[in-house]
């Protein structure tokens, strides 16, 4: 199947979609294979190994609950906060979990058995389920990676695989996306509203993609409301009601001078939620899903649309949108947006570049200067190490997401003032990134053992 906006764009819960989104929809998977297969009541035993980068960041990126929840058949966009804080004390207290939310099986987090230093061949994040009946006999087993976004794969399927024949203008590279907006004078947005429109209807393409701007403003709206600190030990700092109630006093009406200050806000409010295990959005992950809801309210909020209607802001949020989508489709099929495979730059990178080319196509630019604005994002958030203290998705994580939408708008400025005519192509950029991530020390790619995870203390 192509790969849609609303793969790139998926509500779910923090603080990663690789080591948390990932996890459970995995292990939600196979629960309903069990039931599919009508095996649930044979079930006496499980077993769950978590290899690579899950094993070794998973304790601070939720992944040990998350399995467990999945397990239980929850789905990420399906689960609230509050609920799944419910649960965990429930299975701490009980020990007992409800597989596929029908067979009690006795489990915790502390049974699942963890190969840090052992990467399986397929993806650094792999974990493998199996179940036993009551004489120790293996009923089924199944290994699935969870390979960036919140995108999993079973052992054996094709991480870049994509079948395309099913829109009407398949693209994996930026020179064919260019191509077919030339030929059929489409804008990014529009090419990706024609494939879009292969599985949905345009007012429900416009509708879905508003509720998805919608859930990037309520997770800002829910990190102002909690004040104090982040989860997890670090003792970091809540800075988001602080920064807001400083806003409204110094620039209740958002006057053009402050663009800075807000930005900062927003990727700093939406990090921040992330990181206590919120309700976000994957943008296209959830450690740089603080990127695009930044830009996407300057986009709305400063220049031409700042006095514009409401209909006109949820015209632009939708090609933006769109538009980004489009990019994210390329660093998907071209290269890879997990952190545990490419390092920061797979995922604040990609998030930059997609939010760079949103915003300089809703600010008019042509579809050279689009391409532009996403290349100019990515070459200065090449080499970028994923080395989260604690493993926590904190330090650097939330003011990096900050610096890269400042980064994003910075390049689409650059971009417009332009004419479109660029030395290095998006795809030179997207295929350096890659090579960059292959040739990148191992302990720089989301596994807590180099940068700023080792030399930091923590206390």
């Amino acid at each position: 199947m192509a790969i849609s906006t609303f793969e790139l764009f998926k509500i779910g819960l923090g603080p990663s979609s690789s080591h948390t989104t990932g996890p459970m929809r995995a292990a939600a998977a196979f629960a309903d294979d069990l039931v599919r297969q009508d095996r649930l009541s044979s079930v006496a035993e499980l077993k769950v190994d978590l290899y690579g980068s899950l094993a070794a960041t998973g304790r601070g990126h939720g992944t040990f609950l998350a399995v467990l929840l999945g397990l239980e058949g929850n789905l990420p966009d399906q689960i609230f906060p509050d609920a799944v804080e419910r649960r965990a004390a429930e299975l701490a207290e009980t020990g007992e979990l409800m597989l596929a939310g029908v067979t009690p099986v006795n489990f915790r987090e502390s049974d699942i058995t963890l190969h840090p230093r052992e990467v399986l061949p397929t993806h650094t994040n792999g974990v493998t389920f199996a179940v036993l009946d009551a004489a120790g006999e293996p009923i089924y087993a199944q290994t699935f990676f969870s390979i960036g976004g919140g995108f999993i794969i079973r052992e054996g399927e094709d991480p870049n695989r994509s079948d395309d024949s099913e829109v009407e203008f398949p693209f994996s590279t930026a020179a064919e996306l260019l191509e077919h907006c030339e030929r059929e004078n489409l804008s990014f947005s529009g090419v990706m509203l024609r494939n879009e429109l292969s599985k949905f209807s345009e007012a429900d393409i416009r509708r879905r993609l508003l509720e998805i701007r919608d859930a990037m403003e309520a997770c800002v709206d829910s990190a102002i409301s909690r004040p104090g600190v982040l989860p997890g030990g670090l003792e970091v700092r809540r800075r988001a009601t602080g920064w807001h109630e400083r806003l409204m006093k110094e620039d209740p009406n958002q006057s053009p001078e402050f663009w800075q200050e807000w930005v900062n806000f927003v990727a700093l409010a939406v990090n921040e939620e992330n990181a206590s295990g919120g309700r976000v959005v994957t943008a296209p992950t959830n450690g740089a899903a603080g990127i695009i809801p930044a830009v996407l309210f300057y986009a709305t909020h400063y220049g031409s649309l700042a006095k514009a209607s409401q209909e006109e802001k949820d015209d632009a949020t939708v090609r933006f949108l769109l538009a980004a989508a489009a990019v994210g489709v390329l660093y998907k099929k071209g290269a890879s947006i997990s952190g545990a495979e490419m390092g920061c730059q797979g995922e604040v990178g990609s998030a930059s570049s997609m939010a760079a080319a949103g915003l300089a196509e809703v600010l008019g630019g042509t579809i050279e200067q689009v391409e532009n604005a996403a290349e100019i994002a990515m070459e200065h958030n090449l080499g970028l190490t994923c080395d989260p203290v604690g493993g926590l998705v904190q330090i650097p994580c939330i003011e990096r997401n900050a610096i890269a939408a400042s980064k994003a708008i910075n390049a689409a400025k650059m971009a417009l003032w332009g004419d479109g005519e660029h030395k290095v192509s998006l795809d030179q950029v997207i295929a350096t990134m890659k090579q960059t991530g292959l040739d990148m020390n191992s302990i720089y790619k989301e596994t807590s053992m180099g940068g700023l995870a080792v030399n930091v203390v923590e206390c």
